[in-house]
C-alpha cells in the first residue's frame, strides 16, 4: 500500500509535530495519525508535554529524549507560532510598534523555529529523503508586501523565511536528499485568524494540511529552502 499523502517517503516512515496542539498542528498530526503507511507519528506541544519553542532548554531536552529513543525522522513540521501574543495582536501602524510586543513576536516566530533547526536537524536522515518544514505566512513576503501594516509578524515571518533559506544550505551539505521548506497554509479557520478573516475564504485545518502534504511530498532537493504556499506556487521573498 502507498501513502496517500506522502508517497515520497515511501511506506513506514516516521514523523514528528511540533506544536501539535493548535489548529494546524492537530490537524497535522491527525493527518499523519490516519496514514497506514506512517509507522509512527509523535506531536509534541506546550500544552501536552511542556514543549516550548521559546525556551532552549526545553527545546533541546525534547530533541535529546527522542535521540536517546533511538528515532530517525523521515518528516518534522514545525507549526508553532502566532498571530496575536497575551493578548497583543498585529499592528496597525508604525506607531503602535511595541519593543516587548516586537520581541514576543520574534522569540516565537523566527527565533524558535531556529533552535528547531538547530537541536532537531540531526533527527533527520543523512542517507535517504527527508522533509522538515516550517508554518511561514505570505505576509512574511517582503517582495508581495502591497498593503503594509502588522510591522513585527510579518517582519518574524521573513525572519523565519530567511532562517529556513539559509539553514538549507548548510543542511544540503550533510543530507543532499534533504528538503527544508517554509509553508504558507492560507487562511485556515484556527483561532489565529478569527480576529482578521472577516472577507477572506477560509479553509479548515484538515484541507489546508492536505494541500501543503501534497506540496510537500512533490518538493525536491533542488527546491530546498524555498517559500511556498498551500497550492504549490513559489511566494515571492
Amino acid at each position: 500500500m502507498e501513502s496517500k499523502i506522502l508517497p515520497s517517503l515511501g511506506r513506514g516512515y516516521h514523523a514528528l509535530v511540533l506544536g501539535a496542539s493548535g489548529g494546524i498542528g492537530s490537524a497535522f498530526l491527525d493527518a499523519l495519525e490516519d496514514d497506514p503507511t506512517c509507522a509512527q507519528a509523535i506531536g509534541l506541544s506546550r500544552r501536552d508535554d511542556g514543549f516550548d519553542v521559546t525556551d532552549e532548554a526545553s527545546v533541546a531536552a525534547a530533541a535529546q529524549r527522542l535521540e536517546s529513543e533511538g528515532i530517525k525522522f523521515d518528516l518534522i513540521v514545525c507549526a508553532t507560532g502566532a498571530l496575536t501574543i497575551e493578548g497583543v495582536g498585529p499592528e496597525k501602524s508604525i506607531r503602535a510598534i511595541e519593543p516587548d510586543a516586537m520581541a514576543a513576536q520574534f522569540a516565537l516566530n523566527a527565533i524558535g523555529p531556529a533552535l528547531v533547526l538547530k537541536h532537531f536537524t540531526g533527527l533527520l536522515h543523512r542517507d535517504r529523503r527527508s522533509l522538515i518544514a516550517f508554518l511561514s505566512a505570505r505576509v512574511g513576503s517582503i517582495g508581495d508586501n502591497r498593503l503594509g501594516g502588522w510591522i513585527s509578524y510579518r517582519a518574524s515571518k521573513a525572519a523565519l523565511n530567511q532562517i529556513v533559506r539559509t539553514s538549507s544550505i548548510e543542511i544540503a551539505r550533510t543530507r543532499p536528499q534533504a528538503v527544508v521548506a517554509a509553508l504558507h497554509p492560507g487562511t485556515v479557520a484556527t483561532s489565529l485568524s478569527d480576529r482578521f478573516s472577516a472577507g477572506h475564504d477560509r479553509f479548515s485545518p484538515g484541507d489546508s494540511v492536505r494541500r501543503m502534504l501534497a506540496v510537500l511530498d512533490a518538493l525536491e532537493p533542488a527546491q530546498t529552502g524555498g517559500f511556498y504556499a498551500y497550492d504549490g506556487t513559489a511566494i515571492s521573498w
